[in-house]
């Protein structure tokens, strides 16, 4: 199993490690410890590259199996046994974790205000958008929504990171906040996102440490998917 640095340390930017598997037919590599997030939850896979002395190789996909963490490289590949620094592109990657952690906050605002769950969503960086079922939505609600949102944030609530033991995560079913739990049955730990006072809920993502790193937030857009369900569209400032 691969060492997964993102998941305890999310400002980690490289670490040393070691192919420990190689798939030629596929470009890619298994490597025992890596920074680079593989994707899920919504949250694309990171990038970055692979540096063994002066040369350098582009890390274009990162996915993950029941053995660990693969990366797929631009080039040739090394072979097994190879000490590597994986390296991520920060500036991609602390995008997604601003605008991952502002669609938590949003989580939290609707849910205090709705007690909608969510159906859907996805991201980019800076930009990300969420499905919840909102049969009393009214449209003059748009600008109060985005004023309440950006208050939390301004807030300076603190992100913290846990986990739990799958039997006490399952007792809690205020952790699960989409419609349908996304938890795979053979998941034995399960990592809890705290947006301390707002929102708390499994999640395998990266986050910013503090609300208040997200910068401003704007509620692009609000789109109707349907009787009783919206989709609501967020855009983080391009500063931080």
């Amino acid at each position: 199993m691969t060492e997964r640095i993102y998941s305890t340390q999310q400002y980690a930017r490289e670490t040393d490690a070691t192919i420990v598997d190689v798939d030629p037919d596929d470009g890619r590599v298994l490597l025992d410890r890596t920074v680079l997030y593989p994707g899920g939850g919504g949250q694309p896979h990171d990038v970055g590259e692979l540096t063994i002395g002066e040369d350098r190789l582009a890390v274009v996909r990162v996915d993950d199996d029941a053995r660990g963490v693969w990366h797929w490289l631009e080039g040739g590949l090394p072979k097994v046994g190879t000490d590597v620094r994986a390296i991520v592109d920060w500036d991609r990657r602390y995008r997604l974790m601003r605008t991952h952690t502002a669609m938590h906050a949003l989580c939290g605002v609707v849910w205090e205000r709705y007690r909608s769950p969510v159906t859907g969503g996805n991201m980019e960086p800076g930009v990300g958008r969420l499905d919840f079922e909102l049969p009393d939505w009214d449209p003059e609600d748009k600008a109060s929504l985005e004023e309440e949102l950006n208050a939390q944030l301004d807030a300076a609530r603190p992100v913290e990171v846990s986990f739990l033991p799958r039997e006490e995560a399952d007792q809690d079913p205020s952790l699960i906040r989409t419609k349908v739990s996304l938890l795979p049955a053979s998941l034995r730990e399960v990592r809890v996102i705290d947006i301390v006072g707002l929102d708390r809920q499994a999640d395998g993502g990266t986050h910013v440490a503090s609300t208040t790193e997200v910068g401003r937030v704007r509620v692009a857009k609000v789109e109707s998917k349907g009787k009783g369900f919206r989709r609501i569209r967020l855009a983080i400032d391009d500063e931080a």
